[in-house]
């Protein structure tokens, strides 16, 4: 006896998610999340706070010139990724898109790793990154307090640097301004 086929998500299944969730689509396959816990909103927030002045609006210091964006949807090929942050410079992305999701490629995406969420942004999400040539991949874990940074060589991930605790850090493409990662932290 033969099984049918499994049917492969596409976009309008995303509005008949709880809205407590939110939505992705991985290689056909529909993956929902329930909304982060307080550490990973912390994570998202703060990371954007130390990025988006500096870069998005040229201020402390900062070059401006890029788009720095939280929970937007970009279509990667077949897929739809939420990253938890995603920049684009400016030139790139010079006006918002039209409808929900982007097919523009970010030069830099961040996940904050979360236990619902670390191995799909590990093993499923990273591959399909490098695939479409985002640039830099950050992967923040609240919970053991580390950075991950990765940029794209050769259509391959190599390690820029592993950050932790109260690390004060330049790290591409945000060089030129120091981050403090003790603000990233929450709690004990």
């Amino acid at each position: 006896m033969s099984m049918p086929a499994k049917r492969k998500a596409v976009y309008d299944d995303l509005y008949n998610l709880p809205e407590n969730m939110t939505g992705e689509i991985i290689e056909g396959e529909l993956h929902a999340f329930p909304k982060p816990h307080y550490r990973h909103s912390n994570a998202v927030s703060a990371i954007g706070s130390e990025l988006k002045p500096p870069y998005q609006f040229g201020k402390h210091g900062g070059p401006g010139g890029w788009i720095i964006l939280i929970d937007v949807e970009i279509m990667l090929g077949e897929n739809l990724l939420v990253p938890d942050l995603a920049g684009w410079r400016q030139e790139r992305l010079p006006a918002p898109p039209v409808g929900n999701w982007t097919t523009v490629v970010p030069d830099w995406v961040c996940e904050i790793l979360s236990p619902s969420t670390f191995r799909i942004d590990r093993v499923r999400k990273m591959p399909i990154y490098a695939a479409h040539n985002v640039s830099y991949l950050w992967l923040i874990d609240p919970l053991n307090r580390l950075l991950e940074a990765f940029k794209l060589k050769d259509g391959a991930w190599v390690v820029m640097g592993n950050y932790s605790e109260k690390d004060k850090v330049r790290v591409e493409p945000f060089q030129e301004v120091e981050i403090d990662l003790a603000n990233l932290w929450w709690g004990d």
